[in-house]
């Protein structure tokens, strides 16, 4: 009896500790923001001053910080932006800092599943590094802060904020570049694969396979050479439509394709529907 009711107990313990729930002393944050067309994102602790002096104290100048608390501070673009001149590429970083009194080192690493800094540091990965000198502020910034502001079409500001002061790194977006590309695109018409795509959106549907037919002659008319799976597409709707004769003709212009491609599942498909088809 005493033996279950010490199982029972240390259950009881288990159960109470799983459900236990308190405050992390420096709370997750996530920030999300578009520049231009191009999307940030941040991933970060924020660890609070609570009466500490924090730079040059509790933040050494000259040494390495992991700019935040915890797990990596991440910094994730979707386009390539230049900074300082020189262009990093789109993709997730790691964002270190070595702040100084009158300067700061901004670095974004590529290596991004390290706890705090790397235990070895390595200068290949290195994705980018700049310099920027930090400016004092008026009011006092309890919990770290990393924002992006002075939004333009054509740039932002990472701005990391903690104590009384703030360093900020521009960066430009393509804008002009991803815009324009975008309206030539438009203006152009559309392509082989939106042909391809709606041709097989009426296949799919039965809602109209002249239509479907239409759609991915305009495709094949595009896209030199004909890719097999656009040719089987097309073997499909003429199926659909009763011409067993056209199909059987395209289907073996595929099967061609697909064996030359090495691409088995297409190359079965094709012979199974040419069986198919070839049947009186």
């Amino acid at each position: 009896m005493r033996k279950l009711f010490i199982v029972a107990t240390l259950l009881c313990v288990t159960y109470l500790t799983a459900q236990v729930k308190t405050p992390a002393p420096s709370p997750k944050a996530h920030v999300e923001q578009v520049v231009g067309l191009t999307d940030v994102t941040v991933d970060y602790s924020r660890p609070g001053v609570k009466g500490r002096t924090i730079f040059g104290d509790l933040v050494p100048f000259g040494k390495l910080w992991r700019t935040g608390a915890n797990a990596n501070t991440t910094i994730n673009f979707s386009e390539d932006v230049v900074i300082d001149g020189k262009t990093l590429k789109k993709g997730k970083y790691a964002l270190y800092t070595t702040p100084k009194a009158d300067n700061w080192d901004v670095i974004f690493y590529s290596s991004t599943d390290n706890w705090g800094t790397p235990e070895t540091w390595d200068e290949s990965k290195v994705a980018l590094k700049t310099n920027v000198k930090p400016e004092m502020l008026n009011r006092n910034v309890e919990s770290f802060t990393i924002g992006i502001n002075g939004l333009d079409n054509n740039y932002g500001m990472l701005e990391i904020s903690w104590e009384k002061t703030v360093a900020a790194v521009k960066f430009e977006v393509p804008t002009r570049k991803t815009a324009t590309e975008s309206i030539k695109k438009a203006l152009a018409g559309p392509s082989a694969d939106d042909y391809f795509s709606s041709a097989q959106y009426y296949f799919q549907s039965g809602d109209d396979m002249k239509v479907a037919l239409e759609y991915v002659n305009k495709a094949l008319e595009m896209k030199q050479p004909n890719p097999f799976w656009y040719t089987r597409l097309k073997s499909l709707i003429q199926a659909k439509l009763g011409d067993k004769k056209g199909a059987i003709e395209t289907a073996k212009i595929s099967l061609a394709a697909a064996e030359a491609a090495k691409n088995a599942d297409y190359v079965k498909m094709n012979k199974d529907s040419i069986a198919e088809w070839s049947k009186k």
